[in-house]
């Protein structure tokens, strides 16, 4: 269930940005790429199941819990655990700024002018911020495997009541600085919460404790938005004041009980479902490049936009009928640039998986 979960992660976040991204030009050249949440009436609703970010922590903390525990069981160290978790990460992420790193320094050695990438289309590196957050939690895996073997769910209240009182700082107080904190906090007890999907197998609990989880998360969820005034939408959304995932907020925090809850509803069906060979296998090469693909997927739908303008095509500002019309273009066109890129590029992924010599200390 965990693999799948992680596979429905990345399909959601590309598509997302492919699909459901109404990118365009800025005044001054620049790209820029709101949803189109604010046009749809209701679609706030929608974020509540497809902002699939708490999911990739709730999968990472479940999977770096079973790393971590057959890591002590062959004897290796933390230290040593820690360094191959970093390594299948940073390795392929590396290579990619690398290559980008290298494409920038071309083109500002050409003549005329240069900008940076960051300074004409900041939402090309959005989305990496998740490798950052997702790398120093894993160096803290040992730390926080270990509070969850001695405290168990103490840990999850500790950081609820932490979220609490920084968003409280935050919103009530005006601090700045409180609510990054309490951003940092949020993801913290996500990937905490994966440890407690796994340790706990919620999976397998009886109907009536799977959905207390759901239930406990929609509650959550109701209150924050609809008693205390947190945005309805789960994602940045043009025109609104406040967003929920910048800085991240206990909202979030609500939304990861929530999701986790639904993934434990459907866990028995799921893996029915998954025993199946057409179903399994498309789940295991996803997941194979996954990190391939969630770090390449801007660059390929990058190649389709200047491809698509190269050709006289002009990107629309709102989701009109004819940018609803065009979605299958922006979900076909990057796939195939995307198939490429991972063939190239997936080989990195799999080389930093595999066990370097004396790995086992």
């Amino acid at each position: 269930m965990v693999d799948a979960a992680r596979a429905l992660c990345v399909v959601v976040v590309t598509l997302w940005h492919w699909t459901l991204s109404v990118t365009h030009r800025t005044a001054d050249g620049s790209l820029t790429m709101p949803n189109p949440i604010h046009a749809v009436p209701g679609g706030w609703l929608a974020t509540w199941v497809l902002q699939i970010m708490p999911v990739f922590f709730l999968v990472g903390g479940y999977a770096n819990l079973v790393g971590r525990q057959r890591a002590r069981e062959r004897g290796t160290t933390a230290g040593r655990f820690v360094r191959d978790r970093l390594r299948r990460l940073l390795w392929p992420a590396a290579v990619w700024a690398v290559v980008w790193l290298a494409g920038e320094l071309i083109a500002a050695a050409l003549p005329g002018s240069h900008r940076w990438m960051w300074e004409w289309f900041p939402g090309y590196l959005t989305p990496l911020w998740f490798l950052g957050v997702y790398g120093l939690l894993i160096a803290a895996v040992p730390i926080t495997v270990r509070l969850h073997d001695r405290y168990g769910a103490g840990v999850l209240v500790a950081l609820v009541l932490l979220i609490a009182l920084g968003s409280v700082a935050h919103r009530g107080a005006g601090l700045a600085w409180a609510g990054w904190v309490t951003a940092a906090l949020v993801w913290l007890f996500c990937h905490q919460l994966g440890y407690a999907w796994r340790g706990w197998e919620l999976g397998r609990r009886p109907p009536a404790q799977r959905l207390a989880v759901a239930g406990a998360g929609l509650a959550g969820l109701v209150g924050l938005t609809v008693g205390v005034g947190y945005p309805l939408s789960m994602v940045s959304t043009t025109g609104a004041a406040e967003s929920n995932i910048f800085p991240t907020n206990a909202a979030i925090a609500a939304l990861a009980v929530f999701q986790l809850g639904l993934l434990v509803l459907i866990t028995p069906a799921a893996e029915r479902l998954l025993r199946r060979p057409a179903v399994w296998k498309p789940v295991v090469a996803l997941n194979v490049v996954a990190l391939t693909i969630f770090l390449w997927h801007m660059t390929a739908y990058l190649v389709v936009l200047w491809a698509y303008e190269g050709l006289g095509g002009t990107l629309a500002a709102e989701p009109t009928a004819g940018w609803w019309a065009q979605r299958w273009l922006w979900l076909l066109a990057p796939s195939a640039v995307l198939a490429v890129l991972a063939v190239v590029f997936a080989r990195v992924e799999l080389a930093a998986r595999r066990p370097r010599k004396g790995a086992g200390r």
